[in-house]
């Protein structure tokens, strides 16, 4: 009943609320943001499978400029990123616009993290129960190290919540969660792309054969 009823209707309520009580803190982020990413734009649209691997667009804030070097190619992300992106990323800040997806029914407060798209083809079959459930702002692998984990470990977390999820569950993520930002914990302000779940088990499956 809490999986396919009241945890929506949680969500839902607790995030018009919320969005009704910050709105004027988002403004404030929003227009720092656009000056500080030298006319990037404030936010990061990107396609990621959701609830039955369904594509949605999740909203992020974004955090890097577009600046490119002398061939017309973006430069890594490590020299794109701001002092404020990288502030709003150690404070999980980049995160807040997703209450908007929250809303919409596209994710829920807790669950699995929405991956990327390309990641689609590389889930083993346990994996997959990740989207069984809507992906959520946090989540269960998010408390337990989130990208310092590796990706089997982190994709296990995922399944495992996807099959106890439960509302004593998710309050223990959420309390987990909010401890961790205070404390800064498990944050990787600009992962390596070499870090990439595709990237690993394709690699993986290359010494194999």
């Amino acid at each position: 009943m809490y999986k396919n009823c009241f945890k929506r209707v949680i969500d839902f309520t607790l995030v018009f609320f919320v969005l009704i009580t910050i709105w004027p803190i988002l403004l404030v982020i929003t227009v720092w943001l656009h000056f500080s990413n030298k006319g990037a734009g404030a936010f990061f649209f990107q396609e990621r499978p959701g609830l039955n691997g369904k594509i949605f667009k999740v909203i992020k804030y974004k955090t890097m400029t577009d600046e490119k070097d002398s061939d017309g190619k973006l430069l890594p992300d490590a020299q794109r990123l701001t002092k404020v992106g990288s502030f709003v990323r150690s404070t999980s800040i980049d995160e807040l616009p997703q209450l908007l997806n929250v809303l919409r029914g596209d994710m829920a407060l807790i669950g699995p993290r929405p991956l990327l798209v390309k990641y689609l083809p590389f889930y083993t079959e346990r994996e997959q129960l990740r989207h069984s459930v809507r992906p959520g702002i946090t989540g269960w692998a998010q408390v337990n190290g989130r990208n310092n984990l590796e990706w089997d470990e982190r994709l296990e977390h995922d399944a495992y919540y996807a099959e106890h999820l439960s509302f004593v569950f998710d309050m223990k993520i959420l309390y987990m969660t909010v401890v961790n930002v205070l404390k800064g914990s498990d944050i990787t302000v600009a992962p390596s792309e070499s870090h990439d779940l595709d990237v690993i088990r394709s690699q993986k499956k290359t010494n194999l054969n």
